[in-house]
């Protein structure tokens, strides 16, 4: 059977060759458990500037990014909405339906047209009903991420806040922005409260580290816009 990922191809913007097989979460499924995968598959188009999902509305899709990009967002108890995080074509969003919750605790919105192959949480569910082998399966992998979650977590309480900090707008810079002789330029701009989630650190304390990243020379700061003069892997 012909995967749906196959189905999603996009001229104006790059398509990711990734699919849902190569995902952690598949990683452990076979050839027989893929093909009933695909079954299930849902292809959408959002239009930039449209929400994917909404905070507080029932979580019941995950889906792959196959082409465009997305950010992540919360509103707070005082109304204010901050930036979490930015997907782009490859990555998955919307697995915490696999964590029982009945509830988006965020939202996605489109930057630009965007793609997704995904499926629905009722779908995945019977399907596992019918195939007690694939529960089996999603159950290892998420043991295998839960591990790796742990160590990255480790990782992070050693570094210094400067470093953490460069290390997310390093990744924010290679992955949206653009390459330019210095390094990479991001192509929007980011509030210190929104770095200040992005890294786990008040808005103040990214306020004086984003001066000692400027002053050592790893940022380059012009208004609003952020360059990465670092190269980094």
């Amino acid at each position: 059977m012909k995967c749906i990922c196959n189905d999603c191809k996009k001229t104006s913007s790059q398509t990711t060759d990734k699919c849902f097989k190569d995902l952690w979460l598949f990683e452990t499924f076979n050839d027989s458990q893929l093909e009933e995968l695909k079954k299930i598959g849902l292809k959408k188009t959002i239009t930039k500037g449209n929400s994917i999902f909404a905070q507080g509305r029932p979580a019941n899709e995950m889906f792959l990014i196959k082409a465009g990009r997305i950010r992540l967002s919360k509103v707070q108890e005082d109304g204010a909405e901050i930036t979490l995080d930015f997907r782009k074509a490859g990555d998955v969003v919307g697995e915490n339906i696999l964590s029982g919750e009945m509830d988006y605790p965020l939202s996605a919105w489109a930057m630009e047209e965007t793609v997704t192959c995904g499926f629905n949480i009722n779908s995945f569910n019977e399907l596992i009903l019918k195939h007690p082998d694939i529960g089996l399966s999603v159950i290892k992998s998420m043991g295998i991420k839960m591990v790796s979650m742990a160590d990255r977590l480790e990782s992070m309480t050693e570094n210094s806040l400067e470093s953490r900090l460069h290390s997310v707008l390093s990744l924010v810079a290679k992955e949206h922005g653009t390459k330019v002789a210095d390094g990479f330029e991001l192509n929007f701009s980011l509030t210190h409260e929104e770095l200040g989630f992005l890294v786990g650190a008040h808005r103040v304390s990214i306020t004086k580290a984003m001066k000692s990243l400027i002053d050592c020379g790893k940022i380059l700061k012009n208004g609003k816009k952020i360059t990465l003069i670092k190269s980094f892997s």
